[in-house]
């Protein structure tokens, strides 16, 4: 490894506290947006972005404690065998699209009764990519391609 590749730390402990910090930045970047929203645009600017911060972050909650469940039983369950395995990742991923489905319909029913701004609600639901991009970036690890 180079000198410009440091790794903080190592471990669940690392990713639990990355995904937290994820979710701390985000929610900071969201409030920061709305209000910066409402106060260059309009008060219907700011709730779209809250509307979609808000159903991003809630559907990055639920996918981290997801993930956690799912290695937590990988990792008690040391012999697992295929078809158990294979079980929980099925269960995972229906639960991931039942999920975006909900989103979807959610997204759906706030649009019919609410007035939304769809740059807002937009950058609200970006607030989630934002905050992974900026806090993977600052952890200051590396990530070097395997050798083809």
């Amino acid at each position: 490894m180079n000198k410009l590749c440091k790794v903080k730390g190592r471990g669940a402990e690392s990713e639990t506290l990355v995904a937290r910090q994820v979710m701390v930045f985000s929610a900071l970047l969201l409030i920061v947006l709305a209000a910066g929203g409402w106060y260059m645009h309009s008060l219907t600017f700011a709730c779209s972005v809250l509307i979609g911060g808000v159903l991003v972050n809630g559907s990055f909650w639920l996918l981290k404690n997801d993930i956690q469940r799912i290695m937590q039983r990988v990792v008690d369950a040391d012999g697992l065998e295929n078809a158990a395995f294979s079980f929980e990742k099925t269960r995972f991923f229906l639960r991931f699209y039942a999920r975006l489905v909900v989103l979807g319909l959610l997204l759906f029913v706030l649009a019919s009764r609410v007035t939304i701004n769809v740059i807002g609600l937009t950058l609200g639901l970006a607030t989630v990519m934002f905050s992974v991009v900026i806090i993977g970036l600052s952890t200051g690890k590396c990530w070097r391609p395997s050798k083809a």
